[in-house]
């Protein structure tokens, strides 16, 4: 960790209780200073071994890249791969997704990335899951007016859900596909090691957009 040092924003949590430190703490990034340029800023939430944010970075130059990951062993193998990439713009935060309001400046993120979060089917975890009302709440005053939540998940149920919870949010949802492999969408579709995998396993991919009105 301390040898990827120059791409690491920031580690842990600032106290134990999570929702007081989302309230109370304030480490807002400086995108100018991190960046060395004012181009529009996209987030990954649970980039996981970050294949999909080195694809997009590589694709998108002119666009920096926020990557948030809790697992520190999972988050290592991202950062050392964009550092072998010498890719200069993704940075990223080894971080409860709670706590994104504390580093975060309000309404400057264009885009946020759910790539097959971990979908928690039981009841009693509904608070815990990235599309909940509770997560959604702090997605709306990250997003810029217009901005956008781009969610894929090979979890049916969960999708039908996180349909719900958008709109119940206020989100314009669109762009809807449950098989993206054999959908008009597919050709811009960059495909993450999760999404191999459940392909190859024969599961459809189910995908869509969430626009804040």
């Amino acid at each position: 960790m301390e040898q990827c040092t120059a791409v690491l924003l920031a580690r842990g949590k600032p106290c134990k209780n999570l929702k007081e430190a989302a309230e109370t703490y304030r480490f807002l990034l400086n995108y100018a200073e991190i960046f060395g340029n004012s181009n529009p800023v996209e987030l990954e939430i649970g980039c996981g071994n970050g294949g999909f944010l080195l694809e997009k970075a590589k694709r998108e130059p002119q666009t920096n890249f926020l990557a948030v990951e809790l697992c520190t062993n999972v988050i290592l193998t991202a950062m050392e791969r964009t550092m072998a990439a010498e890719l200069q713009n993704i940075r990223f935060l080894n971080i409860p997704a709670e706590i994104l309001q504390c580093y975060i400046p309000e309404h400057s993120v264009q885009k946020i990335y759910l790539n097959f979060s971990t979908p928690l089917p039981e009841k009693s975890r509904e608070k815990q899951r990235l599309t909940s009302q509770r997560f959604l709440e702090i997605y709306k005053t990250l997003l810029k007016n217009g901005g956008v939540i781009e969610q894929k998940t090979d979890s049916a149920e969960f999708f039908d859900y996180s349909i719900s919870q958008y709109e119940a949010a206020g989100f314009r949802v669109e762009g809807v596909t449950r098989d993206l492999h054999n959908s008009e969408y597919a050709h811009a579709n960059i495909v993450t090691e999760y999404e191999a995998n459940f392909t190859a396993q024969g599961k459809p991919i189910c995908r869509c957009l969430a626009v804040l009105l």
